[in-house]
Protein backbone atom coordinates (compact mmCIF):
# COMPACT_ATOMS: atom_id res chain seq x y z
CA UNK A 1 0.00 0.00 0.00
CA UNK A 2 2.72 2.62 0.72
CA UNK A 3 4.13 1.89 -2.41
CA UNK A 4 1.45 2.56 -3.77
CA UNK A 5 1.15 5.99 -2.51
CA UNK A 6 4.41 6.35 -3.18
CA UNK A 7 3.49 6.14 -7.21
CA UNK A 8 0.65 8.26 -6.85
CA UNK A 9 2.45 10.84 -5.20
CA UNK A 10 5.22 11.20 -7.60
CA UNK A 11 2.92 10.66 -10.61
CA UNK A 12 2.03 14.40 -10.92
CA UNK A 13 6.07 15.33 -11.17
CA UNK A 14 6.36 12.87 -13.74
CA UNK A 15 3.81 13.89 -16.23
CA UNK A 16 5.18 17.28 -15.73
CA UNK A 17 1.72 18.61 -14.04
CA UNK A 18 2.34 22.11 -11.20
CA UNK A 19 0.63 24.22 -9.32
CA UNK A 20 -0.34 22.95 -5.37
CA UNK A 21 -3.97 22.72 -6.23
CA UNK A 22 -4.19 21.02 -9.69
CA UNK A 23 -0.93 18.47 -8.05
CA UNK A 24 -3.66 17.93 -5.17
CA UNK A 25 -6.79 17.39 -7.65
CA UNK A 26 -4.68 15.39 -10.19
CA UNK A 27 -3.79 13.07 -7.26
CA UNK A 28 -7.50 12.43 -5.90
CA UNK A 29 -8.35 11.93 -9.57
CA UNK A 30 -5.99 9.52 -10.10
CA UNK A 31 -7.14 7.65 -6.89
CA UNK A 32 -10.54 7.37 -7.99
CA UNK A 33 -10.25 6.31 -10.99
CA UNK A 34 -8.14 3.40 -10.59
CA UNK A 35 -9.79 2.55 -7.65
CA UNK A 36 -12.91 2.40 -9.90
CA UNK A 37 -10.87 0.49 -12.36
CA UNK A 38 -9.98 -1.89 -9.76
CA UNK A 39 -13.65 -2.04 -8.28
CA UNK A 40 -14.53 -2.93 -12.32
CA UNK A 41 -12.14 -5.53 -13.27
CA UNK A 42 -12.12 -7.33 -9.91
CA UNK A 43 -15.80 -7.54 -10.14
CA UNK A 44 -15.82 -9.30 -13.69
CA UNK A 45 -13.50 -11.20 -12.28
CA UNK A 46 -15.65 -12.61 -9.80
CA UNK A 47 -18.89 -12.45 -11.93
CA UNK A 48 -16.90 -14.61 -14.28
CA UNK A 49 -15.90 -17.13 -11.97
CA UNK A 50 -19.36 -17.12 -10.37
CA UNK A 51 -20.92 -17.87 -13.92
CA UNK A 52 -18.86 -20.81 -14.58
CA UNK A 53 -19.61 -22.28 -11.17
CA UNK A 54 -23.08 -21.79 -11.54
CA UNK A 55 -22.49 -23.69 -14.89
CA UNK A 56 -20.32 -26.18 -14.41
CA UNK A 57 -20.62 -26.35 -10.52
CA UNK A 58 -17.21 -28.33 -10.58
CA UNK A 59 -15.88 -27.17 -7.31
CA UNK A 60 -19.73 -27.15 -5.50
CA UNK A 61 -19.04 -23.64 -4.30
CA UNK A 62 -21.42 -22.01 -2.20
CA UNK A 63 -22.69 -19.11 -4.22
CA UNK A 64 -23.25 -16.61 -1.44
CA UNK A 65 -19.58 -16.72 -1.16
CA UNK A 66 -19.25 -14.35 -4.30
CA UNK A 67 -21.40 -11.67 -2.55
CA UNK A 68 -18.65 -12.03 0.59
CA UNK A 69 -15.77 -11.51 -2.02
CA UNK A 70 -17.52 -8.08 -3.52
CA UNK A 71 -18.15 -7.09 -0.21
CA UNK A 72 -14.76 -7.95 1.10
CA UNK A 73 -13.55 -5.91 -2.05
CA UNK A 74 -15.21 -2.92 -1.97
CA UNK A 75 -14.58 -2.17 1.55
CA UNK A 76 -10.63 -3.05 0.80
CA UNK A 77 -10.54 -0.14 -1.73
CA UNK A 78 -12.80 1.88 0.50
CA UNK A 79 -10.19 1.35 3.04
CA UNK A 80 -7.28 2.35 0.03
CA UNK A 81 -8.80 5.38 -1.11
CA UNK A 82 -9.94 6.62 2.38
CA UNK A 83 -6.42 6.16 3.93
CA UNK A 84 -4.51 7.81 1.15
CA UNK A 85 -7.53 10.69 0.93
CA UNK A 86 -6.63 11.56 4.77
CA UNK A 87 -3.10 11.80 4.05
CA UNK A 88 -3.07 13.53 1.43
CA UNK A 89 -5.30 16.09 3.26
CA UNK A 90 -2.67 15.79 6.21
CA UNK A 91 -5.70 15.14 8.47
CA UNK A 92 -3.81 12.02 10.51
CA UNK A 93 -6.02 12.84 13.54
CA UNK A 94 -8.90 10.79 11.47
CA UNK A 95 -6.83 8.11 10.40
CA UNK A 96 -7.12 5.65 13.36
CA UNK A 97 -11.01 6.61 13.28
CA UNK A 98 -11.18 5.82 10.35
CA UNK A 99 -9.39 2.62 10.38
CA UNK A 100 -11.32 1.57 13.47
CA UNK A 101 -14.61 2.07 11.40
CA UNK A 102 -13.28 -0.36 8.82
CA UNK A 103 -12.12 -2.75 10.96
CA UNK A 104 -15.83 -3.39 12.36
CA UNK A 105 -17.50 -3.02 8.93
CA UNK A 106 -15.13 -5.78 7.38
CA UNK A 107 -16.38 -8.23 10.40
CA UNK A 108 -20.02 -8.36 8.77
CA UNK A 109 -18.51 -10.38 5.19
CA UNK A 110 -16.28 -11.99 7.54
CA UNK A 111 -18.93 -13.51 9.41
CA UNK A 112 -20.88 -14.67 6.30
CA UNK A 113 -17.79 -16.14 5.05
CA UNK A 114 -17.20 -18.27 8.46
CA UNK A 115 -21.13 -19.00 7.89
CA UNK A 116 -20.98 -20.22 4.93
CA UNK A 117 -17.73 -22.27 5.97
CA UNK A 118 -18.97 -23.65 8.36
CA UNK A 119 -22.55 -24.72 6.41
CA UNK A 120 -20.02 -26.40 3.86
CA UNK A 121 -17.89 -28.11 6.28
CA UNK A 122 -21.17 -29.19 7.88
CA UNK A 123 -22.62 -30.52 4.57
CA UNK A 124 -19.67 -32.98 3.97
CA UNK A 125 -19.82 -33.88 8.25
CA UNK A 126 -23.48 -34.67 7.97
CA UNK A 127 -22.63 -37.29 4.26
CA UNK A 128 -20.39 -38.73 6.29
CA UNK A 129 -21.74 -39.43 9.75
CA UNK A 130 -25.11 -40.96 10.77
CA UNK A 131 -25.67 -39.17 14.11
CA UNK A 132 -27.87 -35.85 14.41
CA UNK A 133 -25.63 -34.77 16.93
CA UNK A 134 -24.04 -33.21 14.39
CA UNK A 135 -26.53 -30.45 13.64
CA UNK A 136 -26.56 -29.29 17.15
CA UNK A 137 -22.87 -28.69 17.36
CA UNK A 138 -22.86 -26.71 14.04
CA UNK A 139 -25.75 -25.02 15.14
CA UNK A 140 -24.10 -23.81 18.29
CA UNK A 141 -21.00 -22.40 16.15
CA UNK A 142 -23.25 -20.94 13.48
CA UNK A 143 -25.11 -18.97 16.78
CA UNK A 144 -21.55 -17.83 18.64
CA UNK A 145 -19.70 -17.29 15.64
CA UNK A 146 -21.13 -13.79 14.60
CA UNK A 147 -20.57 -12.80 18.48
CA UNK A 148 -17.10 -13.70 18.38
CA UNK A 149 -16.32 -12.58 15.34
CA UNK A 150 -18.06 -9.13 16.36
CA UNK A 151 -16.05 -9.06 19.86
CA UNK A 152 -12.43 -9.63 18.04
CA UNK A 153 -13.09 -6.47 16.00
CA UNK A 154 -14.71 -4.32 18.25
CA UNK A 155 -11.23 -5.17 20.22
CA UNK A 156 -9.33 -4.76 17.44
CA UNK A 157 -10.69 -1.18 16.94
CA UNK A 158 -10.17 -0.07 20.36
CA UNK A 159 -6.81 -1.21 20.14
CA UNK A 160 -6.37 1.11 17.33
CA UNK A 161 -7.54 3.77 18.76
CA UNK A 162 -5.41 3.77 21.13
CA UNK A 163 -7.50 2.55 24.03
CA UNK A 164 -6.11 0.07 26.68
CA UNK A 165 -8.80 -2.99 26.82
CA UNK A 166 -7.32 -4.61 29.61
CA UNK A 167 -9.54 -2.47 32.44
CA UNK A 168 -12.53 -3.24 30.26
CA UNK A 169 -11.37 -7.34 30.09
CA UNK A 170 -11.10 -7.10 33.64
CA UNK A 171 -14.17 -5.12 34.70
CA UNK A 172 -16.14 -8.01 32.59
CA UNK A 173 -14.52 -10.60 34.51
CA UNK A 174 -15.95 -9.05 37.72
CA UNK A 175 -19.47 -8.38 36.23
CA UNK A 176 -19.11 -12.00 34.91
CA UNK A 177 -18.54 -13.91 38.34
CA UNK A 178 -21.25 -11.23 39.79
CA UNK A 179 -23.57 -12.62 37.03
CA UNK A 180 -22.18 -16.53 37.49
CA UNK A 181 -23.70 -16.12 41.20
CA UNK A 182 -27.09 -14.22 40.54
CA UNK A 183 -27.33 -17.33 37.31
CA UNK A 184 -25.84 -19.88 38.80
CA UNK A 185 -28.77 -22.41 38.12
CA UNK A 186 -28.92 -21.53 34.46
CA UNK A 187 -24.72 -21.45 34.03
CA UNK A 188 -25.54 -24.95 35.90
CA UNK A 189 -28.02 -25.62 32.74
CA UNK A 190 -25.78 -24.62 30.16
CA UNK A 191 -22.62 -26.73 31.30
CA UNK A 192 -25.04 -29.66 31.44
CA UNK A 193 -26.28 -28.85 28.05
CA UNK A 194 -22.36 -29.06 26.53
CA UNK A 195 -21.39 -32.15 28.50
CA UNK A 196 -24.81 -34.13 26.63
CA UNK A 197 -23.50 -32.96 23.11
CA UNK A 198 -19.90 -34.23 24.41
CA UNK A 199 -20.99 -37.83 26.02
CA UNK A 200 -24.19 -38.27 23.82
CA UNK A 201 -25.99 -40.14 25.88
CA UNK A 202 -29.18 -39.77 23.37
CA UNK A 203 -29.49 -37.93 20.15
CA UNK A 204 -32.68 -35.96 18.91
CA UNK A 205 -34.71 -39.15 17.51
CA UNK A 206 -34.11 -41.32 20.57
CA UNK A 207 -36.57 -42.89 22.43
CA UNK A 208 -36.02 -42.48 26.32
CA UNK A 209 -37.61 -43.02 29.62
CA UNK A 210 -39.26 -39.71 31.23
CA UNK A 211 -39.44 -39.50 35.21
CA UNK A 212 -41.13 -36.40 35.39
CA UNK A 213 -44.48 -36.94 33.49
CA UNK A 214 -47.53 -36.10 34.73
CA UNK A 215 -49.12 -39.03 36.66
CA UNK A 216 -51.13 -41.39 35.01
CA UNK A 217 -49.46 -40.44 31.76
CA UNK A 218 -47.11 -41.39 29.46
CA UNK A 219 -43.59 -41.96 31.02
CA UNK A 220 -41.35 -42.23 27.92
CA UNK A 221 -40.90 -39.88 24.55
CA UNK A 222 -39.05 -38.70 21.87
CA UNK A 223 -36.00 -36.85 21.81
CA UNK A 224 -37.08 -33.65 19.71
CA UNK A 225 -34.65 -30.87 20.87
CA UNK A 226 -31.59 -30.36 22.38
CA UNK A 227 -30.86 -27.06 23.61
CA UNK A 228 -28.14 -25.20 26.19
CA UNK A 229 -30.96 -24.86 28.98
CA UNK A 230 -33.11 -27.81 28.39
CA UNK A 231 -34.10 -30.80 26.81
CA UNK A 232 -37.52 -31.33 24.80
CA UNK A 233 -39.01 -34.92 24.72
CA UNK A 234 -42.55 -35.37 23.27
CA UNK A 235 -44.59 -38.70 24.68
CA UNK A 236 -46.31 -40.73 23.00
CA UNK A 237 -49.52 -38.86 24.37
CA UNK A 238 -48.20 -36.29 22.09
CA UNK A 239 -47.01 -33.68 25.14
CA UNK A 240 -43.72 -31.86 25.54
CA UNK A 241 -41.85 -32.39 28.58
CA UNK A 242 -38.85 -29.65 29.19
CA UNK A 243 -36.44 -30.74 31.52
CA UNK A 244 -33.87 -28.63 32.64
CA UNK A 245 -30.10 -30.24 31.21
CA UNK A 246 -28.79 -29.99 35.11
CA UNK A 247 -31.64 -32.19 36.10
CA UNK A 248 -30.93 -34.33 33.08
CA UNK A 249 -27.62 -34.91 34.37
CA UNK A 250 -28.18 -35.52 38.05
CA UNK A 251 -30.23 -39.27 37.20
CA UNK A 252 -29.79 -42.26 34.83
CA UNK A 253 -30.82 -42.11 31.48
CA UNK A 254 -32.53 -44.95 29.92
CA UNK A 255 -32.41 -45.02 26.15
CA UNK A 256 -34.10 -47.59 24.37
CA UNK A 257 -32.74 -46.94 20.35
CA UNK A 258 -28.81 -45.81 21.57
CA UNK A 259 -27.75 -48.81 19.94
CA UNK A 260 -30.50 -50.21 17.66
CA UNK A 261 -34.27 -49.92 17.67
CA UNK A 262 -34.22 -53.58 18.51
CA UNK A 263 -35.07 -54.53 22.32
CA UNK A 264 -36.42 -57.36 24.24
CA UNK A 265 -39.77 -57.38 26.14
CA UNK A 266 -40.55 -59.13 28.96
CA UNK A 267 -44.04 -60.42 30.46
CA UNK A 268 -45.04 -62.50 33.58
CA UNK A 269 -47.45 -64.89 33.42
CA UNK A 270 -49.03 -66.82 36.13
CA UNK A 271 -50.22 -70.49 36.18
CA UNK A 272 -52.08 -72.68 39.00
CA UNK A 273 -49.90 -75.20 40.29
CA UNK A 274 -52.25 -78.03 39.10
CA UNK A 275 -52.01 -76.36 35.57
CA UNK A 276 -50.08 -78.42 32.69
CA UNK A 277 -47.18 -76.19 32.36
CA UNK A 278 -45.52 -77.40 29.46
CA UNK A 279 -49.20 -77.08 27.83
CA UNK A 280 -49.04 -73.42 28.91
CA UNK A 281 -45.69 -72.33 27.75
CA UNK A 282 -46.60 -74.04 24.38
CA UNK A 283 -49.83 -71.61 24.40
CA UNK A 284 -47.49 -68.63 25.42
CA UNK A 285 -45.28 -69.51 22.43
CA UNK A 286 -47.78 -70.03 19.92
CA UNK A 287 -49.29 -66.65 20.67
CA UNK A 288 -46.21 -64.97 20.40
CA UNK A 289 -44.82 -66.78 16.98
CA UNK A 290 -48.26 -65.22 15.34
CA UNK A 291 -47.27 -61.55 15.86
CA UNK A 292 -45.87 -60.33 12.69
CA UNK A 293 -43.65 -57.58 14.20
CA UNK A 294 -41.98 -60.35 16.94
CA UNK A 295 -38.49 -61.32 15.72
CA UNK A 296 -37.81 -65.19 14.75
CA UNK A 297 -34.61 -64.88 15.05
CA UNK A 298 -33.94 -64.89 18.52
CA UNK A 299 -37.29 -66.63 18.74
CA UNK A 300 -39.70 -66.25 21.46
CA UNK A 301 -38.92 -67.90 24.66
CA UNK A 302 -40.32 -68.82 27.90
CA UNK A 303 -38.73 -69.81 31.13
CA UNK A 304 -40.18 -70.34 34.70
CA UNK A 305 -38.93 -67.80 36.74
CA UNK A 306 -39.85 -68.99 40.32
CA UNK A 307 -43.02 -70.29 42.49
CA UNK A 308 -45.16 -67.35 44.13
CA UNK A 309 -47.57 -67.85 46.97
CA UNK A 310 -50.26 -69.07 44.41
CA UNK A 311 -48.88 -69.49 40.77
CA UNK A 312 -45.99 -70.60 39.22
CA UNK A 313 -44.59 -67.52 37.53
CA UNK A 314 -43.51 -67.96 33.98
CA UNK A 315 -42.34 -64.91 31.64
CA UNK A 316 -42.08 -64.41 28.40
CA UNK A 317 -39.29 -63.53 26.13
CA UNK A 318 -39.84 -61.96 22.93
CA UNK A 319 -37.67 -59.48 20.66
CA UNK A 320 -39.17 -56.95 18.66
CA UNK A 321 -38.02 -54.60 16.00
CA UNK A 322 -39.15 -51.39 16.98
CA UNK A 323 -38.72 -50.30 20.86
CA UNK A 324 -41.56 -48.34 19.89
CA UNK A 325 -44.36 -50.80 20.17
CA UNK A 326 -42.98 -52.09 23.38
CA UNK A 327 -46.35 -51.21 25.27
CA UNK A 328 -48.62 -52.24 22.31
CA UNK A 329 -46.39 -55.53 22.82
CA UNK A 330 -47.29 -56.17 26.09
CA UNK A 331 -50.52 -55.48 25.91
CA UNK A 332 -50.89 -57.55 22.63
CA UNK A 333 -49.70 -60.63 24.16
CA UNK A 334 -51.20 -59.64 27.80
CA UNK A 335 -54.95 -60.52 25.86
CA UNK A 336 -54.08 -62.80 23.17
CA UNK A 337 -52.32 -65.48 26.53
CA UNK A 338 -55.36 -64.52 28.71
CA UNK A 339 -57.89 -65.32 25.31
CA UNK A 340 -55.79 -68.82 24.89
CA UNK A 341 -55.98 -69.68 28.13
CA UNK A 342 -59.54 -69.70 29.05
CA UNK A 343 -59.92 -71.69 25.65
CA UNK A 344 -57.57 -74.43 26.69
CA UNK A 345 -58.66 -74.53 30.22
CA UNK A 346 -55.63 -73.13 31.84
CA UNK A 347 -56.12 -71.54 35.31
CA UNK A 348 -54.70 -68.03 36.29
CA UNK A 349 -54.57 -68.19 39.58
CA UNK A 350 -55.65 -65.37 42.09
CA UNK A 351 -54.83 -65.23 45.90
CA UNK A 352 -56.82 -67.53 48.08
CA UNK A 353 -56.95 -68.26 51.48
CA UNK A 354 -58.29 -71.21 53.88
CA UNK A 355 -60.33 -70.24 57.18
CA UNK A 356 -60.28 -72.84 59.31
CA UNK A 357 -63.20 -72.88 62.40
CA UNK A 358 -62.66 -75.32 65.07
CA UNK A 359 -65.00 -75.15 68.24
CA UNK A 360 -63.59 -76.44 71.68
CA UNK A 361 -65.78 -77.13 74.95
CA UNK A 362 -65.63 -75.06 77.36
CA UNK A 363 -64.20 -76.49 80.39
CA UNK A 364 -64.20 -75.61 84.53
CA UNK A 365 -61.61 -72.63 84.36
CA UNK A 366 -63.40 -70.99 81.36
CA UNK A 367 -66.94 -71.28 83.59
CA UNK A 368 -65.05 -70.07 86.39
CA UNK A 369 -63.35 -66.95 84.14
CA UNK A 370 -66.39 -66.27 83.28
CA UNK A 371 -68.06 -65.95 86.63
CA UNK A 372 -64.77 -63.86 87.32
CA UNK A 373 -65.41 -61.38 84.47
CA UNK A 374 -69.71 -61.55 85.21
CA UNK A 375 -68.88 -60.48 88.95
CA UNK A 376 -66.27 -57.37 87.81
CA UNK A 377 -68.93 -56.18 85.58
CA UNK A 378 -71.40 -55.96 88.25
CA UNK A 379 -69.30 -54.09 90.19
CA UNK A 380 -68.66 -51.47 87.80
Amino acid sequence: MEKFFSYIDTLPEKLGIKGEYFDLAFKVLALVVVACLAWVILKRILSSIEKKTEENNFLKIDIQIFDVFRKAVFYGLVLVVGTYLIRLFNMLFLENTFHAIMIVVLATPAKNGLLILLDYVEMNVIEKTKTKIDDIVFDLLKKFSGAIIYATAVIMALDTLGINVMPFVAGAGVVGIAVGFAAKDTLSNLIAGVLLIIDRPFEVGDRIEVWSAPVGSATWGDVIDIGLRATKIKTTDNIVIIIPNNEIMKRDIVNYTIISTNIRVRINVGVAYDADIEKAKKLVLDVAKAVDWISTSPAPKVVVRNFGESSVDLQLRVWIHDARKRMDTISYLTDKIKTAFDQHGVEIPYPKRDITITQRPIGNAGTRETASNDKLLDLK
